[in-house]
């Protein structure tokens, strides 16, 4: 059976380019993705809209400092 789609001109120069860097082709790269949809039953990865995120401004640049100081700790550590 034969499939066909349509995407913008940019998605689609995307698609075939991460295809090749993968070694792969872009028809294998959508069978891939036709297994893998049946074999889920729907599509093999979470379909759900954003969950909205409230940001907080730090109270003080030292409160700031801090934060970006733990997050590259911890971005260090999980590197290891």
């Amino acid at each position: 059976m034969q499939l066909a789609t349509r995407v913008e001109d940019e998605q689609g120069i995307l698609f075939k380019e991460t295809a090749r860097q993968l070694g792969t082709t872009p028809s294998d790269a959508l069978r891939m993705f036709v297994a893998a949809f049946n074999a889920h039953r729907g599509f093999p990865y979470e379909v759900r809209l954003p969950r909205r995120v409230e940001y907080e401004a730090f109270a003080t640049e030292e409160e700031a400092l801090d934060f970006t100081t733990q997050a590259m700790k911890a971005a260090l550590d999980e590197a290891r």
